[in-house]
């Protein structure tokens, strides 16, 4: 049976970054220790490590783009949270056996190799869950 790990990160979807880092990293100190374009999400995000977690201000970089939709809607916050697991695949077959509605049926690659998922916001509270497996 696959298992959650830990929580990766939260994402939290702003505008732009340079207003959102008066607080989380100015304010409350967070060390800001990488910003990265990811052009296969159309945004641009800020990495703020929290001990074994970190908090992600995602940006997004085009109007017509899922996340800028999402802004538009329903406004900066919260966009998801992030659970890293030992096994995508087998949660991935887990959650679709319980009913859970996925917006990823099939785990995607990111750059760096890991693999990730979204659950739908409608299965879990009104909160997207991103699902993550790290490379090996």
């Amino acid at each position: 049976m696959a298992k959650i790990t830990k929580i990766n990160h939260i994402a939290i979807l702003v505008s732009d970054l340079e207003s959102p880092l008066n607080f989380w990293r100015d304010a409350l100190g967070l060390e800001l220790t990488q910003v990265e374009e990811v052009p296969g999400e159309q945004a641009r995000i800020a990495f703020l490590p929290t001990g074994d977690s970190e908090i992600e201000l995602v940006q997004p970089t085009t109007e017509d783009s899922g996340l800028a939709r999402y802004l538009d809607k329903r406004g900066p916050g919260m966009h998801h949270i992030c659970l890293e697991v030992d096994d995508i695949d087998g949660m991935l077959a887990q959650l679709k056996e319980k009913g859970i509605q996925l917006i990823n049926e099939v785990a995607k690659v990111g750059s760096d190799g890991r693999r990730y998922a979204f659950v739908h916001p409608k299965s879990a509270s009104g909160v997207m869950v991103e699902l993550y497996e790290l490379a090996k």
